[in-house]
């Protein structure tokens, strides 16, 4: 099937540097915040199993290393494939696949190479590491960005499947059985996504449209999409008491959490500027997030 791919006024593209437009295309914000969670899965496979940190530095490599290139390459992937839509919106114009810096057939090659390598990495950890690392890609590159992205309003469930994986692998590489645990860390990652990228298509409605993605706020209305994004916070609150291994204290704070981020989507039915407070909701998923996975590993610490 053929594409219509539309670039932007090359005269107008920033300068930039072969590095800077390298980490553009593998989106090198998702990549480190992926590995928070990848780490954390690790340390906690090893604390909770009483292995020892420095006796392990190889897994440990192999694991980041692996994860970092299997999420890079995926996002290579995903520029390749989404080289004819990313024009059409502010977010995306500029990156190296729309502005040329970077060439459909390297960013192909990028990818592939980079989801190759680092699956083959994961795979010296523990095959079940491998599997869930392969699993993560096929979700995020084929069955969400070809296929449910720009058919269903429901893609961004879909893709919350590959979003959530890198804990697992992290685990995986420890420990193939995957305690109860390694699935609360799945699932705090799995419903984590819904609400935070709701609120980034909210703010991007009239851009996903024009594009002809079918997010939710775009097809089923603002309305709709608080009351989905309150449904999935209040998932969140049964979570923490299924981690009791974690510590009275951490189940206090992420209980507390949970708690502020629902109370923060009950105050959207009421909200007078819907656009500030899906501002609200995607600020506080990012530091949510950032303090519930870094209080995991700090809990065990101390």
């Amino acid at each position: 099937m053929s594409r219509t791919v539309t670039t932007i006024d090359k005269t107008n593209v920033p300068e930039t540097t072969a590095l800077k437009d390298f980490m553009a295309l593998i989106k090198i914000g998702i990549v480190n915040s992926n590995l928070i969670t990848v780490f954390t899965g690790l340390w906690l496979a090893l604390i909770l199993n009483g292995f020892s940190f420095l006796a392990n530095l190889d897994t440990i490599a192999f694991t980041l290393l692996g994860s970092a290139f299997i999420i890079a390459g995926s996002a290579s992937l995903n520029n390749y494939i989404d080289r004819d839509i990313d024009p059409l919106m502010e977010r995306t114009k500029t990156r190296p696949t729309v502005t040329g810096k970077i060439s459909y057939p390297k960013v192909l090659m990028i990818g592939l190479a980079l989801v190759i390598i680092g699956s083959a990495l994961l795979f010296m950890t523990t095959f079940t590491a491998g599997v869930i690392g392969v699993i993560g890609i096929v979700s995020y590159v084929v069955i969400y960005t070809m296929w449910s992205k720009r058919r269903h309003v429901s893609n961004t469930v879909v893709g919350s499947v590959s979003g959530a994986v890198p804990p697992l692998i992290g685990w995986a590489a420890v420990d193939p059985t995957l305690d109860v645990l390694a699935w609360m860390l799945f699932l705090i990652m799995f419903i984590w996504q819904p609400p935070h990228f709701y609120a980034l298509a909210m703010k991007r409605a009239d851009e996903y449209g024009k594009a002809g993605i079918p997010m939710l706020p775009t097809v089923k209305g603002f309305a709709v999409t608080k009351r989905h994004m309150l449904v999935w916070t209040l998932l969140l609150l049964p979570l923490p008491f299924f981690m009791m291994e974690l510590g009275l204290a951490f189940v206090i704070l992420a209980t507390l959490l949970n708690v502020g981020w629902v109370a923060l989507a009950v105050t959207g039915f009421k909200a007078k500027d819907d656009l500030k407070w899906a501002r609200f909701m995607f600020v506080y998923s990012l530091q949510y997030l950032t303090i519930i996975f870094v209080a995991m590993v700090i809990v065990t610490v101390i």
